[in-house]
């Protein structure tokens, strides 16, 4: 019996270091799109990954295509299934991997972590200068 306390006790430092969970289906700040974070393709169930399952509010003149890109040869392709968050690694008190921004084709630096009010911080970085934004959970 006391091995089976002293295992229990031991384990809850391991919990406590570990970063709240932030897969599901989340609305992007100002409800522009619907994303699902999940494990990643083929990444054995560590790293999670967001791809977009819809398109709400597109920008004025947009073509739904993700039009933005570095790549020539992806600008074709539909926003919906793209990956925008990748390789998302539980740092302990936080999730860190890259996000990729359509609205500039660009990737960045990024940290992820649930708030108290079970909303997502999401923050993309180019060296010390972030950029924050607020997700909420879909319904």
């Amino acid at each position: 019996m006391r091995f089976i306390a002293a295992a229990c006790l031991l384990a809850l430092p391991a919990a406590a270091d570990a970063a709240a969970p932030i897969t599901g289906r989340w609305l992007t700040e100002g409800g522009k799109a619907l994303v699902a974070i999940q494990p990643c393709p083929g990444g054995g169930g560590q790293a999670l990954c967001g791809r977009v399952e819809r398109v709400l509010k597109a920008p004025p003149g947009a073509t739904g295509r993700d039009a933005n890109n570095p790549d020539p040869t992806l600008r074709a392709r539909p926003m919906v299934g793209v990956s925008i968050l990748s390789g998302f690694a539980d740092a302990g008190d936080d999730w860190r991997g890259r996000i990729y921004n359509p609205e500039d084709g660009r990737n960045y630096k990024s940290i992820v972590s649930r708030e108290r009010d079970g909303s997502l911080k999401v923050k993309g970085c180019v060296a010390f200068i972030c950029k924050t934004q607020r997700w909420t959970r879909a319904g």
